[in-house]
């Protein structure tokens, strides 16, 4: 099931990069993201509210509370940048650069939270990264 929402995420991503460098046409990049961030926000307490699951909130735990937090802050900077760089560069180089975040998060992931690296994985970034430099050369 996993792997379903996985692909609807790349989907929904791929849809968001071209709405988004349409939308941000003579808009300022951060009042784009701000606009986003409200139309993200407001789906994501809906389904909180569909799903029954907003008596939760009492039981995060302070841990949980910082690192979600600091996820929050990471992908508002994120979101800002993606938006700036929609906004003055070419979807098609934007997109294959913000998705080296791929190779980013196996690094991450290794060095934080102990994840083992396989010899296929080493392998997909380095085609990930080198597939992007061949699209923005």
């Amino acid at each position: 099931m996993w792997a379903i929402f996985a692909i609807l995420s790349a989907i929904f991503a791929a849809l968001t990069s071209i709405l988004a460098k349409i939308g941000i046409d003579g808009v300022n990049s951060n009042l784009g993201t701000s606009i986003r961030t409200i139309v993200v926000v407001l789906m994501a307490w809906a389904m909180v509210f569909i799903t029954g699951t907003q008596s939760g909130i009492v039981d995060i735990s302070k841990k949980s509370w910082i690192f979600l937090i600091l996820s929050g802050l990471a992908t508002g900077a994120s979101w800002l940048c993606y938006y700036k760089a929609l906004q003055i560069g070419e979807v098609s180089k934007v997109v294959p650069i913000d998705k080296l975040s791929i190779v980013l998060t196996i690094l991450l992931a290794f060095i934080f939270l102990g994840e083992h690296v396989t010899v296929k994985a080493l392998i997909g970034c380095t085609l990930i990264v080198a597939g992007t430099f061949v699209m923005i050369l």
